[in-house]
């Protein structure tokens, strides 16, 4: 079980410091997969990182309750002099293992990877797609309760993709997944939640397909150029959506206020109220408007 507890992030630049995350609250079951899934830029990166532990959230905090790995495919970490056996020998070392699982893991990576005696090169020699087998199989070579997966299965040609694809499915039952996939296949094959990040806020869902069908909604509606619901059902759940938005942004402000937090911390979260007030406000209005015409087609038929 990971808990997910009023998370905050943002990044500082030149640009200003939105929050990229905000006010998350909520629990990843024990042996649940879940599929993050959110447009370009919602944070689905962001929320992996702290996850793993390889961020800090701004406040609020993550506490995990399983062993959780980094993410699947990371090759940053590894020492350009070294060769490949020298990295993944050190990385099974780092993890605590005694000298016969060394070897283990070390045989995996080897078997699993397939660059024939490069594995013995150096690191610096090797092509972005031999570092991705190695680094592929040494985030799967251990066994973690959770595996997160930043577009792990993206890389590689076909043949790799689907070896890939075979030892996630070889994990499920004994671990579960939190991944990233442009791939709506593999988060429907791997996953059976899905967690859908918009405008910085995070929504459960229990079904991925649900998640997939929500996100796929909000972007026909962005595209058509009509975000409102065209029906009075949809316009009061809207309306009902918004305020919960404003409340949690109005809980936030007198949060920070209470804490004497940072003053941009104070202001960005002012500027959340009113943009949330601003949404809310308009929601109320679409929502009558709707109400108004549907009365006068209920006296146009009497």
């Amino acid at each position: 079980m990971i808990e997910i507890r009023n998370l905050y992030k943002r990044y500082h630049n030149h640009h200003g410091s939105d929050w990229v995350l905000k006010d998350i609250d909520l629990t990843i079951p024990t042996g649940v997969s879940v599929g993050l899934i959110g447009a370009n830029g919602a944070g689905k990166s962001t929320l992996l990182k702290l996850i793993a532990g390889m961020d800090t959230p701004e406040r609020g905090e993550v506490i995990r309750h399983s062993r959780v790995s980094w993410p699947v495919g990371l090759s940053g970490g590894m020492q350009g002099n070294m060769t490949g056996r020298q990295n993944v020998k050190f990385v099974a070392r780092v993890q605590g293992s005694g000298s016969e699982e060394v070897k283990r893991v070390i045989q995996f990576v080897e078997d699993f990877a397939e660059i024939g005696s490069a594995f013995d090169e150096p690191i610096r020699t090797y092509s972005s797609g031999m570092k991705s087998r190695i680094s592929f199989g040494l985030s799967l070579a251990f066994d973690f309760d959770v595996y997160i997966s930043d577009e792990a299965t993206a890389v590689g040609d076909r043949a790799f993709k689907a070896k890939a694809k075979d030892l996630f499915n070889s994990k499920i039952g004994q671990a579960s997944l939190i991944m990233v996939s442009h791939s709506e296949g593999i988060l429907k094959d791997l996953c059976q939640a899905g967690l859908y990040l918009k405008n910085g806020k995070a929504h459960w869902y229990e079904n991925i397909n649900e998640a997939i069908e929500a996100y796929h909604a909000d972007s026909d509606a962005k595209k058509n150029g009509t975000a409102l619901p065209p029906d009075v059902p949809g316009a009061r759940h809207h309306l009902k959506e918004c305020h919960s938005t404003l409340k949690g942004a109005q809980e936030a402000l007198a949060e920070f206020q209470e804490q004497d937090a940072p003053q941009q911390d104070i202001a960005a979260a002012k500027r959340e109220v009113q943009k949330a007030g601003k949404a809310a406000r308009e929601a109320r209005e679409h929502l009558e408007a709707l109400q108004e015409l549907q009365r006068t087609e209920k006296r146009k038929s009497a």
